[in-house]
């Protein structure tokens, strides 16, 4: 499953799930947490699990549900399970014991949001106990500075604060110790499509491999800076194939500077990706 671009999308509006089909995204989030007030729930189960049934899987269809603990959960579970999306997002993950709580109900795969509460972040090495019932591995930022008293995510320039870049680097190298996609949090200033991109690039810089999006015109900017460029590739190729010439050397010359086997795995990452 690629996922260079997973937009979200509330559950409780049929008509924006059908347009989302056509945003270039990924993928769909099918969201019956933040998105979806409390009385509209059951109203949002019943349109998510409808348009599931009915709609052509042309990208993969994601639900976020409602976390474990929090008396909602089963019921969404009862309402989307017999339609079967592609994946669950699952709030408020506490490693690989809430991986595992959910995994007994079904054997669909999980993307969880890994640090929104304290004892979140000390339970990010355990995901690769789980790694097979995972698609990938995000964070968020929101949550947990409410759940410490924090006053702030961000500094007055746009910067995480140093708690939360913490977590931010502990749920990416808890993706890539699993294995599986790192996927970075959404850009809440949804008009500002230059900071978006410039925040995309970051996050593709430090090795995630996909960013969620809040609006569709997010999309086409996330996708861009997910995407290879063609020097990238061209380079990539020629690392990959004067190791291919030269099977038994430890460091060769590319193109004026030198490469070893770290280049040589970065090279033949960055060709699968796309």
């Amino acid at each position: 499953m690629k996922l260079r671009s997973l937009l979200f999308v509330p559950g409780d509006r049929p008509d924006r799930m059908k347009k989302a089909l056509r945003s270039g995204a990924d993928a769909l989030i099918l969201d019956l947490e933040d998105a979806v007030a409390p009385s509209r729930k059951a109203e949002a189960r019943d349109a998510i699990a409808g348009f599931l049934a009915d709609t052509d899987r042309v990208i993969p269809l994601l639900v976020r549900i409602n976390p474990l603990n929090g008396g909602l959960a089963e019921a969404d579970l009862e309402a989307i399970l017999p339609a079967r999306p592609n994946g669950i997002m699952l709030p408020k993950a506490e490693g690989a014991a809430s991986i595992r709580a959910l995994a007994h109900r079904t054997d669909i795969p999980i993307l969880p949001i890994a640090t929104e509460t304290p004892a979140a972040i000390f339970a990010l090495g355990s995901y690769a106990e789980v790694k097979d019932h995972l698609v990938g591995l995000t964070w968020g930022a929101e949550d947990l500075p409410a759940a410490i008293g924090a006053t702030a995510a961000r500094e007055a320039d746009g910067r995480y604060t140093a708690p939360i870049e913490m977590a931010r680097s502990l749920a990416l190298f808890a993706a890539h110790a699993a294995g599986v996609p790192a996927i970075e949090t959404v850009y809440p200033a949804f008009r500002d499509l230059e900071g978006l991109g410039a925040y995309a690039a970051r996050g593709r810089r430090d090795g995630f491999s996909g960013m969620m999006a809040i609006h569709p015109e997010q999309v086409a900017v996330i996708n861009a800076a997910f995407t290879p460029s063609e020097a990238e590739i061209v380079r990539a190729r020629a690392i990959v194939d004067a190791f291919a010439v030269e099977p038994g050397a430890g460091v060769l010359v590319v193109e004026g500077q030198m490469v070893d086997a770290p280049h040589l795995a970065q090279a033949k990452r960055l060709l699968s990706s796309f």
